[in-house]
This record gives structure tokens, sequence and C-alpha cells, in this order.
């Protein structure tokens, strides 16, 4: 089918990938537990839309340059660091005690800036790029007559299994933030331990290699 081999073994590989935690997961979870499911819903929108960029850059090669390109690759990375530091600090740093009211609660995000948060979070890590480049040609047929087409076939399978895995991870993040909410002191400790979270992650993005 469409050049692919090991359909079956490629979508369970795939969804076992996706539950792998990361800042894609860790930003799902901190817009689901802040604002709810619907936020939650929108950040995994906006990081499956940053993972199809991934997808056909990679079909048509493009991902190939960060790959061969040191100077590509450490260009991407250090505005991936940086974006995540930035995230991260914010929450560490954001001016609210422990016993006072959350400025976040009283005045939401928007939901087109959650998008383009998620799907920034998403894009601009180029261990993405070098995952599809690594992970989804081993499903390929050497005689497909379409080589692109079964990696934009495969990485849309991927893109699907890890939607589903997103949106549970936006409602059970909801449901349990509800239950939290209710105790000032542990939201705003939860908020510091995500930010930190996702300074390590920047920071782990910083001394990441293309290899």
């Amino acid at each position: 089918m469409l050049g692919v081999n090991d359909l079956w073994l490629f979508i369970v590989s795939g969804i076992a990938l996706n539950m792998i935690p990361g800042p894609d997961s860790l930003f799902i979870i901190g817009r689901s537990a802040g604002q709810g499911f619907k936020a939650g819903s929108v950040a995994s929108l906006g990081i499956g839309t940053g993972t199809l960029v991934h997808v056909f850059a990679a079909a048509f090669g493009l991902s190939a340059i960060l790959a061969t390109s040191a100077a590509a690759f450490t260009v991407v990375k250090v505005i991936g660091c940086l974006y995540l530091l930035y995230i991260g600090l914010s929450m560490l740093f954001a001016k609210v005690g422990p016993t006072q009211n959350r400025e976040a609660d009283k005045q939401p995000i928007p939901l087109a800036k959650i998008y383009y948060q998620g799907f920034l979070t998403n894009t601009l890590n180029p261990k993405v790029a070098l995952f599809f480049l690594a992970f989804v040609p081993q499903f390929i047929s050497a005689d497909s007559p379409n080589k692109a087409l079964s990696f934009i076939f495969l990485g849309i399978v991927f893109n699907i299994n890890g939607m589903i895995w997103c949106h549970f991870l936006a409602w059970s993040s909801s449901s349990v933030s509800k239950k939290i909410k209710q105790n000032k002191r542990v939201s705003y400790y939860l908020t510091k331990f995500t930010g930190a979270l996702f300074v390590f992650f920047g920071l782990k993005l910083a001394l990441s290699k293309q290899n």
C-alpha cells in the first residue's frame, strides 16, 4: 500500500514514541491545566501543524539540510532553545505568590496565541526533523514508485496517532487541574515545576547534536 512496509508495526511504534514525554507533551499539559481542555486541544492542533511541517520538509529533502549542515542545525537549535527557555523562565519568574489568585485564571491566553506557541514549540525543534528522517524511511519499500508520497502518508498516520494521544493528555490534564486549582499553593508550585522542566528541555536541546 503506497509502497509501505509493516504499517501495523509503524503504528504501534508511533504510538509508543508519542507517549514519551517531551516539550510538546509538557506544553499541552500546561495549557490544559491552566485553561481547560479547549486550550489543550488548540495546543495539540498547533503541535500537529508543526509536525506536518517536518513531515513535508523531510519528504521533499529539506530536512536533510539539517542533517548535513552543522550551521543550519545550530541556527534552528539555538532558536528553539531560546524559545523553550523563554516559556520556562516566564513561568518561573511570574510575579504571583503561592496564596494569590493567578492572573492567568482571570485573563486566559488567547487560543490563537496558544496555537502558534504549540506550532513553534514543535517546528523549532530540529531533533523532530532528524527523527522523521531516521524513523520513517525504515517503513518505505525500496521499490516504492513515489517515496515522497509514501513518506507523507506515513507522516500523516503518525500525526493522527499523535493527535489522539495529545487530546487524551489535554483531557486528563484539564480534569486533574480542576481539583488542583482549588489549592492555590499547589497550583503555584506546579507552575514553577513546569517552568523548570521547560528550562531543562531548552538546555537539553542546546546540548544536542546532529547524530
